[in-house]
């Protein structure tokens, strides 16, 4: 178990390096040759941000919470009943191009449970911060989700990976259009869902994603009233999993649409 007090401090004191691991992160992105871009795979970027962001995170989190396990992107990691998952640039392909659509994630879990949530898109400015059951801010405001529930006016984000054939995303574009929503992709997964929260978008899929993607902006999403597919279940933490976010009047035609299930809040 874990006391309150205890969990305020990691939500507080991770803010703080959220914004230091940002302003790092801004630094490389104003200069771009600096980046040593390289490819771990097929539209798989790298740069040398990713590993200094993430090193720096890591080095933080186990001096201040020593007893927590990290799981990255970059450097890997192990569960436990306490552990932090962190993506240091999400959206790497944006950041090595210099789209300004990327940030840093950082999620708590305890027990399994996605517990603290904690997004920053230094490029924009936008600070998300959440913890379960006390809601969830955007630069210390509260932020819901849009409510929408016309799919005919539904504005959804789809995440795109290597790892599923292109034919099921191609099918999935194709019954989204067909039913009348709007369809986009942005790039990064942390960001997909921290719109789905404060409104921007109506919902957010992906046919599978990993967990440092999503660990921060499940808590997020969840605690602005987004309905939320169990992408923990199973292997999600190993292995990730697919995840589909929404305003829940579309979970059950989102469900249908894009094959994932999710309850309905």
């Amino acid at each position: 178990m874990m006391t309150p007090t205890e969990l305020a401090l990691r939500l507080y004191a991770v803010q703080g390096l959220a914004l230091e691991a940002g302003r790092m992160a801004l630094d490389y992105f104003g200069r771009q040759e600096s980046l040593g871009v390289t490819m771990k795979g097929d539209q798989d970027w790298l740069t040398v941000a990713d590993g200094a962001v993430e090193d720096f995170l890591r080095r933080k989190l186990a001096l201040i919470f020593p007893t927590d396990t990290i799981i990255g992107e970059e450097g890997g990691g192990e569960a436990s009943d306490a552990v932090w998952i962190i993506d240091p640039i999400d959206g790497t392909s944006n950041f090595a191009r210099g789209d300004r659509n990327w940030c840093i994630s950082i999620g708590f879990l305890l027990n399994r449970v996605p517990t603290i949530g904690i997004v920053f898109a230094p490029a924009f400015e936008e600070l998300y911060v959440a913890q379960r059951g006390q809601g969830a801010t955007m630069n210390g405001k509260p932020i819901t989700v849009s409510g929408g529930d016309d799919i005919r006016r539904a504005y959804v984000e789809l995440g795109w990976s290597t790892r599923i054939p292109a034919e099921r995303y191609v099918d999935l574009v194709a019954r989204g259009f067909a039913a009348g929503s709007s369809m986009k992709r942005a790039a990064s997964g942390a960001l997909g869902l921290c719109h789905v929260a404060n409104g921007r978008t109506d919902a957010y899929a992906e046919l599978h994603i990993n967990a440092w993607d999503v660990a921060a902006g499940i808590v997020i999403a969840g605690e602005a009233g987004a309905s939320i597919s169990d992408f923990f279940a199973g292997e999600g933490i190993a292995k990730g999993n697919a995840i589909l976010c929404c305003t829940p009047a579309l979970a059950r035609q989102l469900g249908e649409i894009t094959g994932i299930a999710v309850t309905a809040r």
